[in-house]
């Protein structure tokens, strides 16, 4: 037997190439959209992709499975609840699929949503018995997968499943099984997912705090609390996957002149700078979008910009055309025109406006001199946790909008009052302010460490 796990950073998103050397053929379990490494893995074994398995309709990104099909004539299998439009063998649990000597077992786990799947993988070389699980979002690494995603209304009941698909289920197993989970660190899928990417039953059984002794009704409370925000644009993203993914094919850079790019830009396309902070301050186009080509992208992303505008992207290097593309891709924004390949200073030579300066990045105690001012320059501090975040303790006065709601009540806020956007360690403060930017505010700073940095100076709280 073959595993080989593949893993994105930021989004925290696990998928799975699993196959037979013998019998040289292999399945692809939660593939993402960047399909090439899939391929390039399984040649390298020998394999070729027969089966293309979902553990579940993903929420938080786009599946490859579509592309990957495409490619290499596998067929796709999902659950039959899943109610997948695209070309597909459903899945029922109990079921089996033999990869040469390589048994998998469809194990119907829902929770997290209505069609997750566990899948009990066996090596029927050594044993008969499950040798590991791909677990999708059912169990993770000191979690399990959150069951509001599909729907706030339906949350209580899937958490009562999830509850029976752990307690009655999987927990059944011997300790010794494997557990590789479909997220680790990073994903919105869970709680407070552990950075490690795989453990056993056993140390998850003894250790997992969503694995505690709990009747079914605690566990509904527990598992329906403290949830972080939702993905951004995670509607759109279950339905592309329910619907079918458009297989994205080679992704190759396009380069634009000044010319090709302003054309785009006058017809509605967003500019996405992607550049470091210290470049996008130093000299900018105006109205641009500015959110770093780091791991975080896929993540801040669908809080800023609408789902199918077009988009020009600013890079720092074209060689960061190609991960760039797939970063947005693998949260449904699939309509990258090209590249501004013309410098700046073209830009401006043809009688075109740019801008300088940002978001200023002020630490605690610097927010802390501006709130006690009293002056025309105070700020608004316009916090963007989630409300469970906001009860637990706030810098006084506060105003709570979530950052999966900012870009729907901006216009509660005065773009020339001053805004200091907080959160909890200056993460998802850095999304909202550069959506605030865009929207032209005129003085937005971002709060550093957030407000576990406020706490930790023992500067005032208010509950």
């Amino acid at each position: 037997m073959y595993l080989q796990q593949f893993f994105i950073e930021g989004l925290g998103c696990a998928s799975y190439l699993i196959g037979c050397e013998r019998a040289g053929i292999a399945a692809v379990v939660d593939p993402d959209r960047e399909v090439g490494k899939y391929l390039t893995a399984a040649q390298a074994r020998g394999l070729k992709i027969t089966h293309i398995i979902e553990t579940h309709l993903h929420a938080d990104h786009v599946s490859g499975n579509t592309d990957l099909a495409e490619r290499t004539g596998a067929d796709i299998y999902v659950h039959e609840l899943a109610g997948a439009q695209f070309p597909h063998k459903p899945l029922k649990s109990g079921d089996i699929l033999m990869l040469g000597n390589v048994r998998l077992e469809v194990r119907h786990t829902p929770g997290h949503t209505p069609e997750s799947i566990t899948l009990l993988v066996s090596d029927t070389t050594r044993a008969a018995e499950p040798w590991l699980a791909l677990t999708g979002d059912t169990l993770f690494v000191g979690d399990v997968g959150r069951p509001d995603l599909v729907g706030a209304d339906v949350a209580q009941e899937l958490a009562g499943k999830l509850h029976a698909s752990l307690f009655d289920g999987l927990l059944k197993l011997d300790d010794a099984l494997l557990i590789y989970p479909g997220h680790g660190a990073g994903s919105l899928c869970g709680k407070s997912i552990g950075s490690m990417r795989s453990t056993t039953l056993g140390f998850e059984r003894r250790h997992n705090p969503a694995l505690a002794p709990r009747t079914v009704s605690e566990f509904i409370a527990y598992a329906t609390s403290e949830l972080p925000e939702q993905p951004g644009n995670h509607k759109r993203i279950k339905a592309i996957n329910r619907q079918g993914p458009r297989p994205l094919g080679e992704v190759t850079p396009k380069p634009l002149t000044v010319q090709v790019a302003f054309r785009h830009l006058q017809y509605g396309a967003a500019l996405l700078d992607t550049r470091p902070k210290a470049d996008y301050v130093q000299a900018h186009i105006p109205g641009s979008v500015h959110l770093e080509a780091d791991e975080q992208l896929s993540n801040r992303v669908g809080f800023i910009l609408p789902p199918d505008v077009p988009i020009v992207l600013l890079l720092s290097d074209p060689a960061d055309y190609v991960p760039v593309v797939y970063s947005l891709a693998r949260v449904g924004y699939d309509n990258v025109v090209g590249y501004l390949a013309d410098s700046l200073q073209v830009w401006q030579t043809l009688g075109l406006l740019l801008a300088s300066g940002d978001v200023k990045d002020i630490d605690v105690a610097e927010l802390k001199t501006l709130l006690d001012s009293g002056s025309s320059s105070r700020p608004l501090v316009l916090d963007v946790r989630e409300p469970w975040e906001y009860r637990q303790g706030r810098v006084p006065g506060a105003v709570l909008v979530p950052l999966a709601e900012l870009a729907t009540r901006v216009n509660e806020l005065d773009p020339e009052t001053p805004v200091a956007v907080i959160c909890a360690t200056g993460s998802r403060s850095q999304s909202a302010a550069a959506l605030l930017g865009q929207k032209g505010f005129k003085t937005i700073y971002n709060v550093r460490g957030g407000t576990l940095a406020w706490m930790r100076r023992g500067l005032p709280i208010e509950r």
